[in-house]
């Protein structure tokens, strides 16, 4: 986004609510403010302090209005973009422009979902679609098994590559106490499990859970002066592509092509430079796509860079090392995670699967059909 200042703002605090399964009566307002409470402890502010707000969610239509009222916020400045899954990594450019512009000082980016509790189709209901729904798809996972499909027929990827995906994100699961599944898998048990959408069994897919979580963001020289170690924004790249999967000019090309070299102009940093990449794993296809179209491999080359191990623990790119949506969450909009725990990595809070010396992460976020795409770069330093 052009008029940005890298590292002119800082994730301060953050933090999940409860997440996997919660009690009977819980609501979506229920989680986002069981976070913002969280995230407020683990930074040092108090609620009245926040005077910027942005979120989005499928289950609520006014949801700024809504938390405003809940909070007891007063915001001088607040957001309802939804694109999907990728809202959020758009809300970190859009807080990033207010808090530059003096429109707020403290902003929090904020979703909660209860999914798992009351259903996909209750959580996230389709649209009609006069073009698509006729032939009856299975959507989202007929659209990203198109995908699959069309990468596999041009690229030679193999149903394996894509359970090596799954099978490494368990690996990183296992690392983490708070992810929802707890049992090592392998390939074998990927391909072997109930087929969704040729060529994606249930292990291709990602989880449903309930869940929530909450980042707050102020200046960099405020940041300096809160509890914990700042991580600063050094770059936000955003793209839109299409709704509809038949609309989407290349079924091997997301839009990640063009946000991810935004990013990475503005942070100043190359591939080589990111020590962690979280990466929206809605679907295994997914973490092969994004891996070629930010430019850690070539294009067609993203199964074979995973059949080698690259991504999994102890590999050359730490990839989804909370256990990612295939096995540590994934309440419908996943990308407000992936920006917590790579804030998490680089203040060096991740326990077990902490990897060493991380100064640069990335958090890709996804949303619709692989119609949205946005990219952000964060760091130790802003220098």
């Amino acid at each position: 986004m052009s008029g940005l200042h890298r590292g002119s703002v800082a994730i301060v605090g953050l933090a999940e609510s409860q997440l996997g399964l919660c009690a009977p009566g819980t609501q979506p307002i229920d989680l986002m403010a069981q976070a913002t409470l969280r995230a407020l402890d683990d930074c040092g502010l108090k609620m009245t302090e926040i005077d910027g707000i942005f979120s989005s969610t499928t289950q609520m239509r006014f949801t700024t209005l809504a938390l405003t009222e809940y909070l007891g916020i007063t915001a001088k400045y607040q957001d309802n973009t939804q694109i999907g899954g990728s809202s959020f990594m758009s809300h970190i450019g859009h807080a990033m422009m207010a808090i530059e512009h003096g429109l707020c000082e403290v902003a929090l980016i904020v979703y909660g979902s209860t999914q798992k509790s009351v259903s996909r189709a209750v959580a996230s209901p389709r649209e009609f679609d006069p073009y698509e729904t006729p032939y009856q798809p299975f959507l989202p996972p007929t659209a990203y098994a198109m995908a699959a499909a069309r990468h596999m027929h041009q690229y030679g990827t193999t149903r394996e590559q894509l359970a090596q995906v799954a099978v490494a994100a368990r690996q990183w699961a296992l690392l983490n106490p708070v992810a929802w599944e707890k049992k090592p898998l392998t390939v074998e048990e990927v391909l072997s499990s109930r087929m969704v959408s040729h060529p994606l069994t249930i292990r291709d897919c990602c989880l449903v859970t309930d869940g929530g979580g909450a980042i707050i963001l102020t200046s960099a020289e405020r940041a300096k002066t809160l509890a914990k170690k700042p991580v600063y924004v050094l770059g936000v790249g955003e793209s839109l592509s299409h709704t509809r999967i038949t609309s989407m000019p290349d079924l091997t090309v997301t839009a990640a092509s063009r946000s991810g070299p935004a990013a990475f102009h503005m942070a100043g940093v190359r591939q080589g430079d990111i020590n962690v990449a979280m990466l929206y794993d809605a679907f295994t296809i997914n973490t092969i796509l994004f891996l070629e179209d930010l430019g850690f491999c070539p294009k067609g080359e993203g199964g074979r860079f995973i059949e080698q191990g690259f991504i999994a623990p102890g590999g050359s790119l730490a990839v989804n090392t909370n256990g990612g949506g295939l096995s540590y969450c994934h309440p419908g909009m996943y990308g407000l995670f992936l920006l917590i725990e790579a804030a998490r990595q680089i203040r060096g809070e991740c326990g077990a699967r902490q990897v060493a010396n991380c100064e640069v992460a990335l958090a890709h976020g996804n949303g619709g059909v692989l119609s949205s795409q946005a990219t952000v770069i964060l760091g130790a330093s802003c220098d």
